[in-house]
């Protein structure tokens, strides 16, 4: 398959089960709802060393938000429910109770009942208060600028991490361009965020290393400067290779941020480096859900 030039590989991306849930951030402004969502969504790239994985989903209009006030949507990802309870509570505690005039609500109704705010009301030693509305259970936690307000729980569900795109481009700056505009467009999906810094990661892993320690280590057919000493995956004209992963809540979320990254790519062509677009998987052998590119781009 080619399109504007550009090859789209035969192969598809591998991902794996998750659990996920949304949170809403809002503030008296726009940038200190942003400061905080920033600082919940920090040092969540991958799993692998992080625990979690987390981004900003989109912006909210005050209109779309529980109090009337400016919002940020934040998602979040982990492999089991326990990891991601964990790291719901240690981020909210940590990057929104501390954050000035923020509030924090679930943005997701449905699924298991995590704690939000459950066991952050002890902050308020005593003083904290509750009120119950529609059903929801929220606390009001006395802080030093007035008050914390905080849903008590959020809603958790399976989802699934690790959908992904592989741009490969005759130079450094075309791989970057090209991913910074397919971002662009692909946070414009809802359900899906992009955790790597910017939406990029250049480090892309296969499972094992010649180090026992390491369970992963540096994708060696994908890396341009080892051509020549490895078994490469790389034509002679490719010089750059960057990777755009995906979690999303579910299969079909996933299949249109990767149709909308590929259209990105294709949109730019060959005539301005980039020349394929493939995916990185690991044999079909890890995670039980397969994107298989032609098949999205069908």
């Amino acid at each position: 398959m080619i399109i504007n030039g550009v090859t789209i590989d035969e192969t598809f991306a591998e991902a794996f089960p998750m659990n996920a849930t949304r949170v809403i951030i809002t503030a008296h402004t726009a940038q200190w709802a942003y400061n905080s969502a920033k600082a919940m969504a920090g040092f969540a790239t991958s799993v692998i060393g992080c625990g979690c994985e987390a981004d900003i989903e989109r912006i909210l209009e005050p209109s779309e938000t529980p109090d009337g006030r400016p919002g940020v949507a934040v998602m979040l990802f982990a492999m089991g429910g326990k990891g991601l309870r964990k790291q719901v509570e240690t981020r909210a505690g940590q990057c929104v109770l501390t954050s000035p005039t923020s509030a924090l609500f679930s943005g997701i109704d449905g699924g298991t009942r995590i704690p939000l705010g459950k066991n952050l009301r002890y902050f308020g030693d005593g003083f904290q208060t509750s009120k119950v509305i529609n059903d929801k259970r929220y606390w009001r936690i006395p802080v030093m600028d007035g008050e914390f307000l905080v849903e008590e729980t959020t809603g958790q569900v399976e989802a699934i991490g690790g959908g992904n795109l592989l741009v490969l481009a005759k130079s450094e700056i075309d791989a970057l361009n090209a991913c910074e505009k397919a971002v662009e467009a692909m946070r414009k999906i809802p359900n899906v965020i992009l955790p790597f810094p910017g939406g990029v990661v250049r480090s892309g892993s296969k499972v094992g290393s010649k180090y026992k320690a390491l369970g992963a280590s540096t994708n060696d057919a994908f890396c341009p400067t080892l051509k020549g000493v490895t078994k490469t995956e790389l034509s002679q004209d490719v010089e750059s290779v960057m990777e755009i992963v995906i979690d999303g809540l579910t299969e079909d979320d996933i299949k249109k941020a990767m149709r909308v990254g590929v259209d990105t790519f294709c949109s730019i062509g060959a005539y301005n480096g980039v020349t394929r677009i493939s995916a990185g998987n690991y044999g079909g052998k890890l995670g039980p859900h397969h994107f298989h590119l032609r098949e999205i781009m069908a």
